[in-house]
């Protein structure tokens, strides 16, 4: 295989002729060999191949406040919002306004349910272009919920609709919108009004809607079959339920060919696993099976009748790629080498880009035809960290008090002295759908412990039940009793490095971010003098407080489950404070809102504790660039002054 260059950033810019020329290249999207487009800021532009040359030229200009935007390129159309309602550039280039609420809390084609159950946004083209289904949100019931903008003088209110678990939830339907006919129809979903509606499928005809209903409890999900004309149920295909919760993440994946046969994602052994059914709702067959998760399908080949998979067959701290026969079960590995892979298939899924790393891995990218006949190496990237003091990072294996096996990492200070005692930090996070030990580079997982390795550290990082990627046992183990199960396993992580002669037990600390937030004040108010020193970064405090989607399915409803809200509430637990907490939040999360800690500030106040506390302007997950770099300082500088003394 021979490189060569396809087009050039100057010749586009010679093409196009952009009012701004284009500093970088933009992210192509293929439609095939012949035809491409792309996007400059809300500009889109298509790319032909003609007699052997590439021509460059506008295709649509959408409104500078177009957002969610969705291209349906086959059929020469885009969906996007504007404030809360949809819009359609049709095939001719004309706008089409979708939806016309004028009240702002009833919202279209905009992700719902607060991101959970795989929703990532809100706008579903149907497989031919001629219909578009949409999320249709109304949260005029949900509370009002301040976000402070403090960066103005005076301070200005951006009030968000917050659903906190036990109050009332947003109420959503889907609309089919006709773009040739300009009407819409609602599809019949019933109620209870506050049912979530998720992993949204058009069927291949175009026929009808696929909905996996999901009762607010989470233990009950109805797989429905809707009219895309009339909106009216069909038929359940089929219902699952489970004594603690469902939680459906995929759409339908039709099988190439067929307007009946699909394949749904399922935990219902335990594991997250594959199964072909058909629109009758009868099973034909579990495709996989084992104590292992498929992560993604990557793709379809349908002559040899296969999925392209991801999945943590060989180990739960990797990923790995497997061609699955949807029929017989039949499973191959397709790459070669230990580590995290990431596959992307061909049309056909007849290849494979294999992007992977592992501990001593930076970067490899490798394309192999899915029958194994032909592998080659693209990319090896030289190792970035090569000339920088680095530590040793050890694999550790613990087990649970029901003899769970819990995977950690312990990282040593650099220029390590066995006869030397040191300070220790444990990172951690430990909740749901989060796994922070896995085969990837670097090896630590994070190059601030090793700048703490550097600095006389030693680092460890375990995930214990309820993190993810290990099963539904492993992650139900901490349902209705969020911090308990969790901190058990993270303080059998403490009892081995006490086990260890370097280790000093006197100067110990404890930091995470957001859940790991809420675990680390919890280790130091319900187990207190374990840690010297911690940070806390975005903590839950009050579970109460948090969004309905998420707690209530790890946690059930405050009403219903009074006595697990109330031992995790930290709020009734600052009079336990041993050592030093500092405590961080960002003024404007809205995930993570500032008052949980600063009704944590309060209660320490009022029970006459010392907590250090800092806030800083914006969201914790988009603090960047020079932020992040101040905020990283501060908190090494924080367990400098406590534990290097």
């Amino acid at each position: 295989m021979k490189p060569d260059t396809i087009f050039r950033l100057k010749d586009i810019n010679t093409q196009i002729a952009p009012a701004k020329a284009l500093q970088e290249f933009p992210e192509i999207h293929w439609i095939d060999k012949g035809n491409c487009y792309f996007a400059s800021g809300t500009k889109y532009y298509k790319g032909d191949l003609k007699n052997g040359a590439w021509q460059f030229s506008t295709w649509k200009n959408l409104p500078d406040s177009a957002d969610n935007i969705v291209v349906d390129y086959q059929a020469g159309q885009i969906a996007y919002t504007i404030n809360n309602n949809l819009y359609l550039s049709d095939s001719h280039g004309k706008a089409q306004q979708v939806t016309n609420d004028p009240d702002a809390n009833i919202i279209s084609g905009q992700s719902v349910h607060r991101n959970e159950f795989g929703i990532e946004g809100g706008i579903y083209f149907s497989p031919k272009g001629n219909l578009l289904a949409f999320y249709h949100m109304d949260q005029r019931m949900v509370n009002d919920y301040p976000i402070i903008d403090w960066s103005s003088l005076p301070a200005k209110n951006n009030n968000i609709k917050y659903p906190m678990a036990g109050n009332r939830s947003h109420e959503v339907t889907l609309g089919i919108y006709n773009p040739m006919t300009h009407q819409t129809i609602y599809v019949k979903t019933g109620a209870p009004k506050d049912q979530f509606l998720t992993c949204v499928t058009w069927s291949p005809d175009e026929q009808f809607v696929y909905i996996a209903l999901l009762n607010r409890a989470q233990n009950h999900l109805w797989l429905n079959q809707y009219n895309a004309v009339t909106g009216d149920f069909v038929k359940t295909l089929f219902e699952e339920t489970d004594p603690k919760y469902v939680e459906p993440q995929h759409p339908l994946t039709f099988l190439p060919g067929s307007n009946t046969e699909f394949i749904w994602w399922s935990q219902r052994d335990g594991y997250m696993h594959l199964y072909r059914y058909n629109t009758d709702g009868r099973l034909l067959n579990q495709v996989t099976r084992g104590p292992w998760l498929v992560n993604a399908i990557a793709g379809v080949n349908a002559r040899s009748k296969e999925l392209i998979i991801t999945a943590t067959k060989e180990s739960p701290m990797e990923k790995h790629i497997y061609a699955v026969n949807w029929t017989s079960g039949k499973i191959k590995r397709l790459d070669e080498t230990p580590g995290y892979h990431l596959a992307d298939a061909s049309t056909d899924g007849a290849y494979v880009i294999d992007r992977y790393q592992s501990d001593n891995t930076p970067r490899k990218i490798d394309i192999s035809a899915t029958a194994k006949s032909w592998r080659k190496n693209i990319l090896t990237a030289s190792d970035p960290l090569a000339t920088y003091d680095r530590p040793k990072v050890e694999s550790v294996t613990l087990k649970a008090d029901d003899g769970t096996p819990l995977y950690g990492k312990l990282i040593y200070p650099t220029h390590f002295d066995p006869s030397k005692k040191y300070p220790v930090i444990v990172y951690l996070y430990n909740g749901p759908h989060v796994q922070l030990v896995i085969n990837s580079f670097p090896a630590s997982g994070n190059l601030w412990y090793e700048y703490m390795a550097q600095q006389g550290y030693i680092i460890f990082t375990m995930d214990g039940r309820g993190s993810g990627n290990r099963g539904l046992q492993f992650e139900q183990a901490t349902f209705r009793r969020l911090g308990t199960a969790e901190m058990d396993d993270q303080l059998k992580g403490v009892e081995y490095l006490k086990s260890l002669p370097f280790v000093d037990a006197e100067r110990m600390g404890v930091h995470g971010w957001s859940f790991g937030g809420f675990m680390t004040t919890s280790l130091m108010l319900r187990h207190p003098g374990v840690f010297k020193c911690a940070v806390a970064g975005g903590p839950v405090i009050d579970w109460s407080m948090y969004e309905i989607m998420y707690t209530e399915r790890y946690m059930d409803t405050p009403q219903e489950n009074p006595k697990g809200y109330e031992d995790n509430n930290l709020l009734t637990k600052t009079k336990n404070l041993k050592g030093k907490l500092l405590m961080i939040h960002g003024a404007q999360d809205n995930v993570v809102v500032w008052q949980h800690s600063i009704r944590f500030v309060k209660a320490c106040v009022d029970n006459g504790v010392q907590l250090d506390y800092f806030v800083y302007p914006g969201h914790e997950h988009n603090v960047l660039g020079k932020d992040r770099v101040h905020l990283m300082q501060k908190i090494t500088d924080y367990f400098n002054d406590f534990l290097k003394k």
